[in-house]
């Protein structure tokens, strides 16, 4: 009997009978040759099926087996050079577990609509395969780094009485004759819990709704949430930094076999070293008006705004100290210019922009106080949040990574909804 093999792992079973098990990827019909592409999920190999090696019922299922069909394949693993991945399978037995009907995706060109009305099945494709084991790297990567530098992975709430950011993009629901909104973020309740554990993250989905359709925005998304106690803005950038160009470097060392895939020009992302170059929100300005392009002092950056400024720079820029009134109501301002506050963005190079928003929080139970007041946030919902300002309160920062934008912007994919394996977008939540 022989042993059940990864495609993956094929190198280490050379000269040796093994059985593998997946789905047709693609063949071509040689008449007493055929070539199978077999897939596994862990990769793709060709399985030569002479028909003197095999039973007539093993040919016959080589014959008639169809795009995607599931299928068990015994042979005999041989190098060479010529192959996908450098190995090849000579067979000599073939079974068709389930003989798949027409498939409807074909290597023809398709609409995105038809693509996103069949997910589901467009995830078996070899780009969207990629792009989705590189994710995987991604959210492995960072939970590595995060957990080697004394970071604790603490849950959040997905349920909540209250708004973290934009209260105009809450999903609301029914909590028992209450109203509730999915998170929009974990960060309120990480403030809470740094205060016990001195450094922590969240990494979870989160809920916008907003009524955008462009590349960079998702209903649904993820995003880990670094929170660390007595971190001011200079080390929230250093941690930042660090743990972006720990991502970057990493995928494309583990997963370069994806890249090539995606005919992704790594030679940018080979430059994400830390430190990264910082610009203030006012510089940021005049360089935007250098460049002709229409922005007033106090207002926020826009995506057009961020690409025109990222142009500027091989790595990802740090912009800082927004205008405090374009930001969250619990940023912390500058002491010495209350008019901007001690707030910063990560934007990514090659006109991917924001993929982290982040700073340093207020301290001050008075402050917080007064905010909510004058913009009128309810007082009941953010009680708790103003006792972690009464009771230890000390300087802290932290901010948001937004997963799917960063896994678009190391694919080297244009639109966010192939990051993730089922996106919701504005107008569609099938399948």
């Amino acid at each position: 009997m022989t042993e059940h093999a990864y495609i993956e792992d094929i190198a280490a079973h050379e000269g040796k009978g093994v059985t593998l098990k997946g789905w047709l990827y693609n063949k071509t019909d040689k008449g007493k040759l055929q070539f199978l592409l077999v897939r596994d999920g862990t990769g793709i190999i060709q399985a030569v099926v002479f028909e003197d090696d095999v039973s007539p019922e093993g040919f016959e299922a080589a014959r008639a087996v169809t795009q995607e069909s599931s299928l068990i394949v015994t042979g005999t693993v041989r190098a060479d050079k010529r192959a996908p991945g450098g190995y090849e399978l000579t067979a000599n037995a073939v079974e068709i577990v389930q003989l798949a009907e027409d498939y409807p995706i074909t290597p023809k060109e398709h609409g995105v609509e038809f693509l996103m009305d069949r997910r589901h099945l467009w995830l078996r494709s070899s780009r969207q395969h990629a792009i989705l084991r590189v994710r995987a790297e991604v959210v492995r990567a960072i939970r590595d780094w995060l957990d080697s530098h004394g970071f604790i992975n603490l849950d959040t709430p997905i349920l909540t009485p209250s708004s973290c950011e934009d209260t105009t993009t809450l999903f609301e629901t029914d909590y028992f004759g209450e109203r509730a909104y999915l998170a929009q973020s974990g960060q309120l309740y990480n403030e809470a819990e740094i205060m016990s554990f001195g450094k922590v993250y969240c990494f979870g989905p989160t809920f916008r709704a907003e009524k955008s359709k462009t590349r960079r925005h998702l209903l649904e998304f993820w995003m880990v949430e670094p929170e660390m106690a007595w971190a001011d803005l200079d080390e929230c950038m250093r941690v930042e930094e660090e743990l972006v160009s720990y991502v970057v470097q990493t995928t494309l060392k583990n997963r370069a076999e994806e890249l090539k895939t995606l005919e992704r020009d790594t030679t940018l992302l080979e430059k994400v070293n830390p430190p990264f170059p910082r610009l203030t929100y006012d510089s940021a300005v005049e360089i935007l008006h250098r460049e002709g392009v229409s922005i007033e002092w106090g207002d926020d950056l826009g995506a057009p705004h961020e690409v025109v400024l990222a142009e500027h720079f091989e790595k990802p820029v740090f912009v800082h100290h927004y205008p405090t009134q374009c930001k969250a109501f619990y940023m912390e301002f500058d002491p010495e210019r209350p008019e901007v506050c001690l707030s910063v963005d990560l934007l990514a190079t090659e006109g991917y922009g924001e993929i982290i928003g982040g700073g340093q929080r207020s301290a001050s139970y008075e402050y917080l106080e007064q905010q909510v007041e004058q913009l009128g946030i309810s007082r009941q919902a953010y009680e708790w949040y103003l006792d972690l300002r009464r009771y230890g309160s000390v300087p802290h920062s932290g901010f948001g990574l937004g997963l799917e934008r960063t896994v678009a912007w190391i694919c080297g994919v244009k639109h966010i909804r192939e990051t993730i394996p089922f996106p919701r977008l504005l107008g569609r939540m099938y399948p």
